[in-house]
């Protein structure tokens, strides 16, 4: 089984977020890490590889500045290889125009399963995945928390509020995986030093068919207008005790109507 995993290569979470003055876009300037999110997919591909019995994981990524120090922690895991495409004809691309160049990117690779994280954690549009699928015109499966292949499809439990549904579908599909869904492996020096003489295929966006007014800010539909900071949370209120709290409680809960 072939599996490509997407992957985005993110600024380090520990550190504190800069963003561009002019565009209100996070900067990637710096070296990039691979989202945490990521490596479940990457293991969870790991997986269905090895117990298929045969083929690769190939992972995915965009990235500015030919980053690929992400792309290096998913491939001492496990991964075979990666493709990057990294063009400064990318810059301030929205989810769409992600989806557009991660779709041409992965055609060339012609999967049997795609796998991605829900969202990321530096966009949590949860939007990019689902975009790629209906450009590769593939089923979608998404919040999946166990994966299963049976013969040409794939048995998906996909979480829910209420517990999970069973989900049926053809190969090829894509599906994005939620963080527990499997527990990612540590790379071990033999995988690190494996992972520099991996190929990592370098593309533009020429490469793929796209055109820069397709992608970047001039395909961008989505636009960052203002940043705010996030309001203060203020003191609730008190309720001292004198005999009658109870009133007071149920009162309160009457306003928010949930009695």
């Amino acid at each position: 089984m072939n599996v490509v995993v997407c992957v985005k290569q993110i600024p380090d979470p520990a550190a504190p977020g800069e963003l561009d003055p002019n565009t209100n876009n996070l900067r990637r300037d710096g070296k990039l890490i691979m989202d945490d999110s990521d490596s479940y997919g990457v293991e969870m591909g790991l997986q269905l590889a090895e117990s298929a019995g045969g083929g690769e994981v190939t992972l995915v990524s965009m990235a500015p500045n030919n980053e690929t120090s992400g792309l290096r922690t998913a491939l001492a895991m496990g991964a075979a290889k990666a493709t990057l495409i990294s063009d400064d004809a990318l810059s301030g691309s929205d989810a769409l125009s992600t989806a557009k160049v991660l779709a041409a990117a992965i055609k060339r690779s012609q999967p049997d399963l795609i796998i991605a994280a829900t969202e990321s954690s530096d966009g949590y549009t949860g939007t990019t995945p689902v975009q790629v699928a209906e450009l590769l015109n593939l089923p979608a499966v998404t919040f999946a928390k166990k994966i299963t292949v049976e013969g040409s499809s794939i048995k998906v439990e996909r979480q829910t509020e209420a517990g999970y549904d069973e989900v049926t579908c053809p190969l090829p599909a894509l599906v994005t995986v939620t963080a527990g869904v499997v527990e990612p492996r540590y790379p071990n020096f033999k995988g690190i030093m494996a992972a520099k003489s991996k190929p990592v295929d370098d593309l533009k966006v020429s490469d793929l068919g796209l055109t820069a007014e397709e992608v970047g800010s001039t395909g961008a539909r989505q636009v960052v207008f203002e940043v705010v900071a996030a309001e203060a949370r203020q003191a609730g209120e008190k309720i001292v005790d004198e005999g009658e709290a109870h009133k007071e409680v149920v009162s309160f809960l009457e306003k928010l109507k949930l009695i």
